[in-house]
């Protein structure tokens, strides 16, 4: 087996992980399809290897290789800043969040609070006020 080979069934494993992972609903559709669009791009390049040669000419890098690592570099940052931007965005949901559910609970102990109060029971002893 050689490494184009390799690179082919990496890329099948790789494609039918991510579809198995679709299906159980473990990943979103949305970083399914970058995962899907690179296995893809390993095909191409696993099976037409001259392609790679070409582009590294046409862009003057000095061998294949290195722009194969240049290019995983470029989509391993574009990767990291969109979960970095996602994981900003979803911090913040959470700190929204909490603070309306704090709101909400107070308003739901000074209702109670205030039913209990016209009925004549008596409430739960106040905390302690700092």
């Amino acid at each position: 087996m050689n490494g184009y080979t390799t690179a082919l069934v990496a890329s099948l494993v790789t494609v039918g992980a991510i579809v198995f992972l679709m299906r159980s609903r473990r990943i979103r559709e949305k970083y399914a399809a970058a995962w899907i669009t690179l296995a893809f791009a390993v095909v191409v390049l696993g099976a037409f290897p001259d392609v790679l040669g070409h582009l590294a000419r046409f862009l003057g890098v000095q061998t294949p290789v290195n722009l194969l690592f240049l290019v995983s570099g470029l989509i391993l940052l574009i990767v990291c800043v969109q979960f970095s931007v996602e994981i900003s965005q979803l911090e913040e949901e959470t700190r929204t969040l909490a603070e309306e559910i704090a709101l909400l609970r107070r308003d739901v102990e000074e209702g109670l609070a205030a039913v209990r109060a016209s009925s004549g029971e008596p409430g739960p002893a106040a905390p302690p006020q700092p």
